[in-house]
């Protein structure tokens, strides 16, 4: 198979090394560049390809309960390299999945260098591929080299490559507490489809709003990291804990205002302030908390944020934060093949995607080297069923974001991407004929999601046989 043409990979870490492992497996040559061994990064030690650099946890390895589990599962289904490694150097760590950092990527730096069709240039690219490299795939990651960045942002516009991330936290529809809640639009203003109930809100009385600023300004917060310190905070996209510093009325004049907007479980009640959520996915399942991007750490954002009346129970599809990051305006910029629409013989993986993690990153890996195979082999691979985990997260990050939304902002998994089961699947009562209530029934739900999903992705694997050539 050394006449076929080879693939260029720019970017060794979670989601090239992913992305060549699954091309090369198909019998596609790859060129995987990296530029570490000839060029440091800021936050890598070692130059290792797939280092991890923050943290040496993927999160948990529960398939049935969650969501990023799930996508573990499918990954080790489609033939990975980062999961089933990170297998092989689990460290201790409950129900997560751990690892040995130095173990883990020695190890799949030496499975990448050994296999017969891949070759390792240790290089940096400086601008956009060049034209007789006729199949790419992007996967610089979170910490894209300058000069590339600055020539994707020349490619394609100033405004959809971001370079600091304002992440605020976000909800699970059903656990937002709708008896203090409600939805309504300021001054019931239409939106673009001729709603006027777009926002749900959560007031807050006098007192309630005090112990609330007095717990977010006291929370423990997070630094930022070395990388990260010259990388000054944008007025438009402030902590809430700082705007909350700049004095006691600032939030209640910002995103916290109570302004056009009547209770209807209190009418004659003004609150003094009001915390507004707006619908994040098309599915509807996901609600952003407007304005509060925090540099909070996590355990003390749950906390907090759950001070609010209508989110004393709120489960957390993502928490908030803020830091450099380089990631594309992807639902405008990438089709469901991740490649660029304006470009398409350039594919993007990874951070620069628009996922959020290791694994989310790796995966965009596994479906970027995937796609790329497959159209050098002049095959065509169909995008996963938006049932997985995988199919579900490039769904989001592609055409599954709110549509018309001017602000994409990176995302985890969660089971909040997936469609609702089918009618009917989940079991609504225990085997002694309890009606399930609560977390519980939210448990059973899972449970039917993640095996629809293991199901899907197996069968999507299994039609792909026929083009592994290795």
């Amino acid at each position: 198979m050394t006449d076929i043409k080879p693939i260029h990979i720019i970017g060794g870490g979670m989601a090239g090394s992913e992305a060549a492992w699954q091309a090369a497996n198909m019998g596609v040559p790859v060129i995987l560049h990296e530029m570490r061994g000839v060029k440091p990064t800021e936050a890598h030690q070692t130059d290792s390809l797939a280092e991890l650099v923050c943290s040496n946890s993927f999160r948990s390895d529960d398939h049935e309960l969650n969501a990023v589990g799930v996508l573990h599962e499918e990954m080790r289904r489609a033939n990975g390299i980062i999961i089933p490694t990170a297998d092989k150097h689990q460290v201790p760590a409950g129900s997560a999945l751990a690892v040995d950092r130095e173990g883990f990527a020695e190890a799949v730096t030496a499975q990448l260098e050994n296999h017969p069709l891949i070759t390792i240039v240790r290089e940096e690219i400086t601008g956009l591929p060049p034209e007789d490299w006729d199949n790419v795939i992007v996967a610089t990651g979170p910490l894209t080299s300058i000069p590339l960045a600055e020539a994707i942002r020349e490619h394609t516009g100033e405004d959809d490559l971001a370079f600091f991330d304002a992440i605020a936290p976000i909800v699970y529809l059903d656990s937002i507490n709708m008896d203090q809640a409600w939805r309504q639009s300021r001054y019931d203003k239409p939106g673009p489809h001729g709603e006027i109930d777009a926002y749900i809100n959560c007031p807050l009385n006098e007192e309630q709003y005090n112990s609330f600023l007095d717990a977010l300004i006291g929370g423990d917060k997070t630094e930022f990291k070395d990388w990260e310190k010259d990388t000054p905070y944008f007025e438009g996209c402030l902590p809430v804990e700082v705007m909350a510093e700049r004095g006691r009325e600032t939030l209640r004049f910002g995103p916290m205002k109570p302004v056009g907007l009547t209770n209807p479980h209190d009418p004659t009640t003004k609150a003094h302030a009001i915390v507004q959520l707006r619908q994040d996915n098309a599915l509807g399942s996901l609600w952003n908390m407007v304005g509060f991007q925090t540099k909070l750490k996590y355990g003390a954002q749950a906390d907090v944020f759950r001070m609010i009346p209508g989110l004393e129970n709120a489960e957390f599809a993502r928490l908030g934060g803020i830091h450099r990051n380089t990631f594309l305006n992807s639902p405008k910029l990438l089709d469901e093949h991740l490649r660029l629409k304006s470009m398409p013989r350039i594919r993007f993986a990874g951070q620069i995607t628009g996922v959020e993690g290791y694994v989310e990153s790796a995966a965009m890996g596994l479906l970027a080297g995937r796609f790329a195979a497959a159209d050098r082999l002049g095959q065509s691979i169909p995008v996963p069923p938006h049932t997985t985990a995988l199919g579900a997260l490039v769904k989001h990050i592609t055409g599954g974001h709110l549509e018309g939304k001017a602000t994409f902002q990176p995302m985890n998994i969660n089971f909040g991407l997936f469609p609702a089961p089918p009618e009917g699947t989940v079991p609504t009562k225990t085997e002694d004929g309890k009606r399930l209530r609560g977390k519980d029934k939210g448990r059973a739900k899972k449970r039917v999601q993640a095996k629809l999903a293991l199901e899907h992705i197996d069968a999507w694997v299994e039609a792909q046989h026929a083009l592994e050539l290795t």
